[in-house]
């Protein structure tokens, strides 16, 4: 390995968008690289025999692409920038090889020295991008790029205080899945860990900002794809803890709204593990919000309920009595209920909903990809479908969907100026 200098390294900015980015390797690094490519409007192809749940998501949602085979030289052609994250050092040497031959820039996740580009800590404020590199000292660029943060956050450039650390665990809600949703001390637990566990849903860019020693462990679990059980995650998480790691369970949305983060917290408690909860922005209710949807409006709503749509109406298992919600007045939001949404809908108008109800399906709320789907309750089964709605999604089924959008539904009256009961706020 040649000796390489921070001294010797030139600082620059690369457009990749619309520009064919490789990545070869499907693990962990990749795993934080790639939705950071995705973020640039890159064009990633994932070359790799195997890769994460994670970034099989991103392969199916049409983010990336996967070629699903061994590295060869011809992958680099018309190619702007490639990224060797295998953990084989022969592999990635023949990456290298192949990005010199063609003067193409290739960061090395194996070898820096061997590399002729390397990824910096990078984080974004205000419309700032900080990118900062120190030599063999990944945990120090990541404190230096929080400091600067910071201080554009606060309006001046002071250090930010040392942060403690110790074992135990920490439930982190990331929000609903734009990086910049997740709260402060959310954030800087995360960049505080020794391991993040993290679901598929948790803001996958964050992951690109954690110090390259940060153990990443991928409990993703894909719509009939693999999953990680809830009793691993719990021994996971209890297990590295014990032995004297500060662990951060990162997951998307709200631990604690159908997240099953307190069977998270029974299992430290059992073990005698030391674990705190930093809530998050729960998905139901900031996702239609950020789609310009309020869940309540004075007269016109002045409740809400949260429902989880993962089970049919009707199954064994399911603990929802659907013919006393549809007798509810006020707004429904129903999470994971894409699947099983026309069965829903018949039971909400079987139930007495009227077919004019409206519905909204906001889908990758949040997201580079987010989509709003206009309908009602008559109207939903066929939408559904004919609009080709993929999860993730909230449903919003109530009159607060027609406040957002009169002009989709004009034979609905509103008139918030009939209520008599006075709210604040």
């Amino acid at each position: 390995m040649r000796h390489v200098d921070d001294a010797y390294v030139y600082p620059t900015g690369l457009l990749l968008a619309d520009r064919r980015v490789v990545v070869v390797g499907g693990g962990h690094v990749a795993q934080r690289r790639v939705p950071q490519l995705i973020a640039a409007r890159a064009r990633v192809v994932v070359v790799a025999p195997e890769v994460s749940p994670a970034i099989e998501g991103l392969v199916g949602a049409g983010e990336a692409a996967w070629e699903q085979r061994a590295f060869e030289a011809a992958d680099l052609d018309d190619t702007w920038y490639v990224i060797a994250a295998t953990d084989d050092p022969d592999v990635n040497r023949q990456v290298s090889a192949a990005a010199e031959q063609r003067r193409i820039f290739c960061v090395r996740s194996d070898d820096a020295g061997a590399a002729t580009a390397w990824t910096p800590a990078v984080g974004r404020e205000s419309g700032v991008t900080v990118a900062v590199l120190a030599q063999a000292d990944p945990r120090r660029s990541v404190q230096v790029r929080d400091q600067v943060l910071e201080a554009l956050r606060n309006g001046e450039f002071t250090s930010a205080p040392q942060r403690t650390r110790g074992p135990g665990v920490t439930l982190v809600g990331g929000g609903p899945g734009d990086p910049t949703l997740i709260s402060l001390a959310g954030r800087n637990a995360l960049m505080a860990a020794d391991v993040v566990v993290a679901d598929r849903l948790a803001p996958r860019e964050l992951l690109g900002e954690l110090p390259a020693d940060v153990e990443l462990i991928d409990v993703a679990k894909l719509p009939r794809g693999r999953s990680a059980q809830q009793e691993e995650i719990n021994r996971i998480i209890v297990e590295r803890a014990l032995s004297g790691q500060r662990v951060v369970r990162f997951k998307g949305g709200d631990n604690f709204v159908f997240g099953r983060g307190y069977e998270e917290i029974l299992a430290c408690r059992a073990a005698d593990v030391e674990v705190t909860v930093i809530p998050g922005l729960t998905s139901p209710v900031a996702v239609p919000a950020i789609a310009g949807i309020p869940v309540t409006h004075r007269g016109v709503a002045h409740e809400f309920t949260v429902i989880s749509g993962h089970l049919p109406p009707g199954h064994e298992r399911s603990l929802t009595d659907w013919s006393a919600v549809a007798r509810l007045r006020g707004t429904l939001l129903l999470m994971m209920a894409v699947e099983h949404g026309s069965q829903i809908a018949a039971a909400l108008l079987e139930g007495g909903r009227a077919a004019s109800t409206p519905v909204a399906v906001v889908s990758d709320g949040t997201m580079p990809g987010e989509r709003t789907v206009l309908s009602t309750l008559g109207e939903l089964t066929h939408d559904l479908t004919a609009l080709d709605v993929r999860p993730p999604a909230i449903i919003v089924v109530g009159e607060v969907v027609a406040v957002a959008h009169p002009e989709r539904y004009p034979d609905l009256p509103l008139d918030a100026e009939d209520d008599a009961v006075a709210l604040d706020g």
